[in-house]
């Protein structure tokens, strides 16, 4: 049972909270960032944020990806937790169509290096074709390569302002890290919304904080929107002030 501890009541519908929440801000993106931690800010266990949550936190996690028209996320990260194509299920697909949006978000991987392999699961799917963000200083024949898997973009610079500028087309953008790429829209001061799931472990070691990089100057100023308690973490949604 997950509890809206704004009103102690019972959540009936994860997807239904998320999907009323209002979102948006003029000439670009509204950019969200959804990440899990543990009690100690530890990102990663064994390398995978996926080591951390509950089944909770995966309701979660998918009610949040029916939100955004596109997700952005590091190849380091799609990497480490082994992502797989953007597949929604049926009650998120008529939730996005009640909206005029299309059936599933684009999954975009900022790759600087094209690191990723082309032959991860991640490109599996066709029908819901990976986009891959990536600078025109990339190794041409590991574009070749990519180019066979995916849809390409080479941007002349990977700050946050080029990528958003290159997805103008859409209405909110959801950064699901790692702390790195977190870090670059920070600095550059483009986070409208945190979502932070907060799990009942204590992680210890050396995994960094959700954000990191650059310290933003002047720091962002959030403000709590909501509080959901399930049975082992805490969601908590910020907003920018």
């Amino acid at each position: 049972m997950i509890r809206n501890l704004n009103r102690s009541d019972e959540v009936e519908s994860l997807l239904d909270v998320v999907m009323s929440e209002q979102r948006q801000v003029d000439d670009r993106p509204w950019v969200m960032l959804n990440m899990i931690s543990t009690l100690d800010g530890a990102t990663a266990i064994d390398g995978r944020s996926s080591s951390i949550g509950g089944p909770d936190d995966s309701k979660m996690f998918k009610a949040i990806r029916a939100v955004p028209d596109v997700i952005l996320v590091g190849a380091g990260t799609v990497t480490a937790e082994d992502y797989r194509p953007v597949v929604l299920d049926e009650e998120r697909r008529s939730a996005r169509s009640d909206k005029g949006m299309s059936e599933a978000p684009t999954l975009a991987i900022v790759s600087g290096r094209l690191s990723i392999d082309p032959d991860a699961r991640v490109f599996g799917d066709p029908d819901h074709k990976t986009l891959i963000i990536t600078s025109t200083e990339a190794n041409p024949s590991k574009l070749a390569l990519i180019g066979d898997a995916a849809d390409v973009a080479i941007l002349p610079s990977l700050d946050p302002e080029t990528i958003l500028n290159h997805l103008g087309a859409a209405r909110i953008v959801l950064v699901e890290g790692g702390p790195s790429l977190n870090g670059q829209f920070v600095a550059a001061g483009l986070v409208d919304e945190v979502n932070l799931t907060i799990a009942s472990k204590i992680g210890s070691g050396d995994s960094r904080r959700i954000i990191h990089g650059l310290a933003a100057e002047p720091p962002l100023d959030m403000t709590i929107d909501r509080v959901l308690q399930g049975e082992e973490e805490l969601f908590l949604r910020y907003l920018r002030r």
